[in-house]
């Protein structure tokens, strides 16, 4: 499949893949899989989307923030293959990150907002594993952070 074409099929635009603003490095590529460092909630843009699901942003617009991290996430994998997503073999897994109140028990729907937009992407190779999780607080205050381990040919 030719996963720039469904991209532009789907009228989607990526985000500009971002430089790491900490000590790390956005990818990291070890034997067949590309490891993708988390990305966080920005919106087209490239304002921070900030809030605390169950507080202040509904599920729908924590679906947004994490469909967002998941179009950075496939910017940050197109960089690191100097632009040729033909070398995506499948999406191993994506663990997401959820900034939300101790009694909000949403996170799944919120990280299906980048869980479907990986699946629309790259068909059945972006089936994957996953986990959601719930936390306090995020970097600068942002909503979502996804992270992502792809298998590359």
């Amino acid at each position: 499949m030719d996963f720039d074409q469904k991209i532009k099929d789907l009228n989607i635009d990526l985000p500009k893949a971002a430089a790491p603003v900490g000590s790390y490095v956005a990818t990291i590529e070890v034997g067949k899989l590309l490891y993708i460092s988390g990305q966080i909630s920005i919106d087209k843009g490239g304002n921070l989307i900030k809030g605390k699901l169950g507080k202040n942003l509904s599920v729908e617009q924590g679906y947004e923030a994490a469909k967002r991290c998941a179009l950075s996430i496939v910017s940050q994998t197109k960089n690191h293959l100097s632009g040729d997503l033909s070398k995506v073999k499948s999406c191993i897994k994506l663990t997401g990150f959820v900034n939300s109140t101790d009694d909000f028990t949403e996170q799944p729907k919120v990280i299906n907002g980048a869980s479907d937009t990986i699946v629309k992407i790259f068909g059945e190779a972006g089936m994957h594993a996953r986990a959601a999780v719930s936390t306090n607080s995020l970097p600068l205050g942002v909503a979502v952070e996804v992270d992502a381990i792809f298998e590359i040919n």
